[in-house]
């Protein structure tokens, strides 16, 4: 069973850079068919999807996150990262990471593998 945890940071100030690790066991994140993603859920709003990366060499960002975020793995650890860079109180949220196939990116349910959420305040 793959699981995955998100670490980092509970509490950022404004205009810094958001930065998460989503650890990941029971599977390899080498198995590029599937999106290695980073999702986020405001408080009371629907989930928001950053982006993902599949490999190396491909990855993807929502528009609306393009500009100042990254997604970068390290295999040797089998870990993914986030940073969200310039943030504001309006990227307070519950942090996910996830598996997700192809055909249940950017869907309004959590299918697939998923951590258990992390809480990110954004205050001064």
């Amino acid at each position: 069973q793959v699981q995955l945890q998100e670490s980092g940071p509970g509490l950022v100030k404004p205009s810094q850079t958001l930065s998460l690790t989503c650890t990941v066991s029971g599977g390899s994140i080498t198995t590029n068919y599937y999106y290695w993603s980073w999702i986020r859920q405001p408080p009371g709003k629907g989930l928001e999807w950053i982006g993902y990366i599949v490999d190396s060499y491909s990855t993807y960002y929502s528009p609306s996150f393009k500009s100042r975020t990254s997604i970068s793995r390290d295999t040797s650890k089998n870990q993914f990262t986030l940073q969200l860079s310039s943030v504001t109180p309006e990227d307070t949220a519950v942090y996910y990471c996830a598996r997700v196939s192809p055909l249940h990116y950017g869907l309004g349910a959590r299918l697939g593998y998923w951590g258990q959420g992390t809480q990110v305040t954004v205050s001064s």
